[in-house]
């Protein structure tokens, strides 16, 4: 789509905005249920893009992606009249007579970037959000995933008119192209190099912006875990769509104590999870393209390095896969412990005391995920009280993003704003404070000239003194 094509499309959107056509809950209902018809009707359809872009089993796609998407769309259709009503709020007594109360409102014309790893989870999620909370909105999805990508245009073109809803394939990003637009709200997901550009892009219009970006999101094992159920959710977590989720364990620190014991479960779980040869395995996904594929191998050890491989490492370039891999005496320095791995290649590394730990994470840019696997609540307690994070888990991994009753989003370098639930509808609508006072009384205190009862009755009210 060219620049001028691109800058049409976004003005019909606003001309459709402005008619007050998406405003109504009946309106918004109805795009919301057309949504999940149109999914449950072509959910082999999805299955085949994500399998045609990521490698995903049929199962891993329902679970991750096609799932999650219908709970979001069902959980936004049965609470939208609820969440939408006007919200009333207490006043001050020196503004008596009078009420508080806070009204939605849409921002208007949204427009939603979603990325490859998730191509159609990150984007449909947010897309329904925007238009459950009565914008017009514009979905941008990574041209990395072209299959679904492709998909994600016919599924909406076939029930919702452009005006309204529209999937731009292979959007312009030069000059006059998609960011270089005015919009009333920007969603973006993906890297937090891009993000940058985003919010770069986004200051100029002065829009308002929510940003899912990513990071280094540590795993702490103490000496308490319960280590072969340890192992099993840090395998799940790390190795679900070959390791490319952005709150996937990017690192395990584990007590030194437990190490040994640790390792040899996950190596357990590994074989348990993908079988003795995991780049024949159907049920495990591969690398999105050949440039991330290089990326990653550059990741692994070197002969000179300390760091060695403890699991895994095998390569499949043919067909883009990489082994389920664990790394062992890995330093902070290494090249894998110093950007975001997105694969599905772990480093183990060990801690003597939870003071260590701690500073070891905190020293290092707010992580969207942190887990930690332990029975001693005193150490929840102190580590979440001293890390900052997006979100997480205690005794588990990446669960925490299935939830609607959870807010998803990061801190940070790893993001801001939230979604998912309430969240969402929250994030796509403008809540307008007002203030509705009473005509039968106006009291003279705030009015010239100045004296001092007033002066008096004004300090026992705003300070009381």
């Amino acid at each position: 789509m060219t620049p001028q094509k691109l800058s049409k499309l976004i003005g019909q959107q606003r001309e459709y905005y402005a008619t007050g056509s998406t405003r109504p809950l009946q309106a918004r209902q109805k795009a919301l249920s057309l949504l999940e018809e149109s999914i449950r009707l072509h959910q082999q359809e999805i299955c085949n893009a994500l399998v045609n872009d990521l490698g995903k089993c049929p199962q891993e796609a329902y679970m991750s992606e096609i799932g999650m998407v219908l709970e979001e769309i069902r959980y936004l259709r049965r609470h939208l009249a609820a969440y939408l009503r006007p919200r009333r709020v207490a006043t001050a007594l020196y503004q008596f007579p009078s009420r508080g109360v806070l009204l939605p409102e849409p921002y208007g014309n949204v427009l939603v970037m979603s990325p490859w790893n998730y191509p159609f989870l990150l984007a449909m999620g947010p897309f329904a959000g925007a238009l459950a909370a009565g914008n017009t909105a514009l979905l941008s999805p990574s041209p990395q995933s072209p299959s679904t990508s492709h998909l994600l245009f016919q599924l909406v073109e076939g029930i919702l008119p452009p005006q309204w809803a529209a999937v731009v394939e292979n959007a312009p990003l030069e000059e006059g192209g998609l960011l270089d637009q005015a919009f009333d709200y920007l969603f973006f997901t993906g890297s937090p190099k891009t993000g940058r550009l985003v919010m770069e892009k986004a200051a100029h219009h002065l829009t308002p912006v929510t940003l899912e970006l990513g990071g280094k999101s540590p795993c702490v094992v103490d000496e308490t875990a319960n280590l072969p159920l340890a192992a099993r959710r840090i395998v799940f977590g790390k190795y679900l769509n070959a390791g490319q989720t952005c709150v996937a364990p990017d690192y395990v620190l584990v007590q030194e104590k437990v190490k040994n014991h640790l390792l040899g479960y996950l190596k357990k779980s590994i074989t348990e999870c993908y079988g003795t040869d995991p780049l024949k395995n159907p049920q495990y996904g591969r690398i999105v393209n050949q440039a991330h594929f290089d990326r990653l191998t550059r990741l692994l050890p070197a002969p000179s390095s300390q760091a060695r491989i403890a699991a895994g490492g095998g390569l499949d370039r043919d067909h883009l896969r990489i082994e389920p891999t664990i790394l062992c005496d890995v330093k902070a320095d290494d090249p894998v412990m110093c950007e975001e791995i997105f694969g599905p290649i772990l480093p183990i590394l060990t801690y003597r005391t939870r003071q260590e730990a701690i500073e070891f994470i905190t020293a290092r840019p707010k992580p969207l995920a942190f887990y930690l696997f332990t029975q001693n609540k005193s150490a929840q307690r102190e580590f979440f009280d001293r890390c900052s994070f997006g979100g997480g888990c205690v005794n588990d991994t990446i669960m925490h993003l299935s939830s609607t009753a959870l807010p998803f989003g990061g801190v940070g370098e790893s993001g801001m704003g939230r979604y998912h639930g309430k969240a969402t509808l929250d994030t796509f609508t403008h809540w307008r404070s007002v203030l509705k006072s009473s005509t039968r009384v106006d009291p003279p205190m705030r009015y010239a000239p100045y004296t001092e009862a007033k002066e008096k009755l004004c300090r026992m009210f705003l300070g009381g003194k």
